[in-house]
């Protein structure tokens, strides 16, 4: 991609080391590679796990790999190996920043850890993100997206909502926790710029989630003695849901009291716009499920087309519920939205999701498209000062490489 002649980027500058794999990490690195940091993804030659899933046109080259992987190099290293394990530590005395989501017994195995990579690099900001804190028992734990949503509490409150043990349809803790790396590792790096000192940052997923989850849900538990049970009763009733109205569904979200008169006038319905359960804030909370079950009466009195008209006239929250393949049509979506098509050089047109935040002086961008496996190590390890001689004996006794090697002449 040609990024001549444009500003750098807010994290132009600094080197990122990859050293995760699935989503999390990888999501974390690929988010700071968008803000302009040089990132060098170190994965095993045969690529990193999310490589293989499906659906892919070509091997290690999948769609999630794709949308993960983004504005980054890919180093092929067998970091079992002394010589891939050294080349790795060579890379850290160049590095600001490492990622990783491993378990601590394998860095531990690897003699990867802090104190290690901190010893070749004291201003390294090294960021471990795990399942469960490093000072609990449960530290070496395997903890995928789901179990870290039953631990934190996910789980119970969808139970709450539907009666059944629900996973959230999304890999939420994964993804949050891709974002908290990212503040995380920024808030260490201007630490570095003010002292100097690089610094082990731990990031654990169920303590990330927990947090996310009690901040409206610890309600009348956050006093001592408890002022009323936990769970924000606005969401987790089960008339919290979208609306069906005459030709499709509908969000239509009257928050205030002033929005909820509005709503029912605009409904025909001037009688309940006085209703002393919806006058206040704090009858509202009481009477929540009400107000929904009368949304959801009036809804279908009227077009989805003409709520909206209704709801944009009054200045009421109103969204029409969209498919997932009407949302990458959607004119906003489409129109200067965060859905592109781009061109790969082996995948071809595809759909990239663009950084969603706009900077006026250090734009975020797509500089590169996700690399296929170990298509740079080559080039990294030139940096570094390995001999073409060197190289090739690192790929050829299995130390290095990658199927971009791998399918060299």
């Amino acid at each position: 991609m040609d990024t001549e002649n444009e500003l750098p980027s807010a994290l132009s500058g600094i080197r990122v080391l990859d050293l995760s794999t699935v989503v999390m990490g990888p999501y974390a690195a690929q988010i700071l590679g968008d803000l302009g940091a040089d990132v060098i993804k170190v994965e095993a030659p045969s690529g990193d796990v999310s490589r293989s899933s499906f659906p892919q046109l070509h091997p290690g080259m999948s769609a999630l790999a794709l949308h993960v992987n983004r504005n980054k190099r890919s180093l092929g290293l067998n970091l079992k190996m002394p010589e891939g394990r050294e080349a790795f530590l060579k890379l850290v005395e160049t590095a600001d920043v490492v990622v990783t989501n491993m378990r601590p017994g394998a860095l531990q195995r690897l003699r990867l850890e802090h104190p290690v990579l901190a010893e070749r690099n004291p201003r390294l900001v090294y960021c471990h993100a795990q399942g469960f804190r490093s000072d609990s028992r449960f530290a070496d734990r395997a903890a995928y997206d789901e179990v870290v949503q039953a631990a934190s509490g996910m789980v119970y409150l969808m139970q709450r909502l539907t009666g059944t043990p629900y996973y959230v349809p999304t890999i939420l803790a994964d993804k949050l926790c891709a974002l908290t790396i990212v503040y995380s590792v920024l808030a260490a790096l201007a630490h570095r710029l003010r002292t100097g000192e690089g610094q082990h940052v731990e990031v654990p997923m169920t303590d990330t989630l927990l947090t996310f989850n009690l901040l409206e849900h610890l309600v009348g538990n956050t006093f001592l003695p408890a002022a009323g049970p936990m769970g924000y009763s606005r969401t987790i009733t089960p008339m919290h849901r979208a609306s069906a109205t005459s030709d499709g569904w509908a969000c239509i979200m009257p928050y205030t009291p002033k929005n909820i008169r509005d709503f029912f006038h605009a409904a025909g319905r001037p009688e309940l716009a006085e209703d002393e359960r919806f006058a206040s804030t704090r009858s509202l909370a009481q009477h929540a499920a009400e107000l929904y079950e009368l949304i959801e009466e009036l809804a279908g009195e009227k077009t989805t087309a003409e709520w909206e008209q209704l709801c944009v006239e009054y200045s009421i929250p109103f969204a029409p519920v969209l498919t997932a393949a009407e949302v990458t049509q959607d004119p906003y979506i489409t129109e200067g939205g965060p859905l592109t098509v781009e061109e790969h050089p082996t995948e071809g047109p595809h759909r990239v999701i663009q950084p969603p935040v706009r900077f006026s002086a250090s734009p975020s961008r797509v500089r590169r498209h996700c690399p296929t496996i170990g298509q740079h190590t080559t080039e990294v390890l030139t940096e570094l000062g390995y001999s073409e001689d060197e190289i090739a004996r690192l790929i050829a006794e299995g130390a290095a490489g990658g199927s971009a090697q791998a399918a060299s002449p």
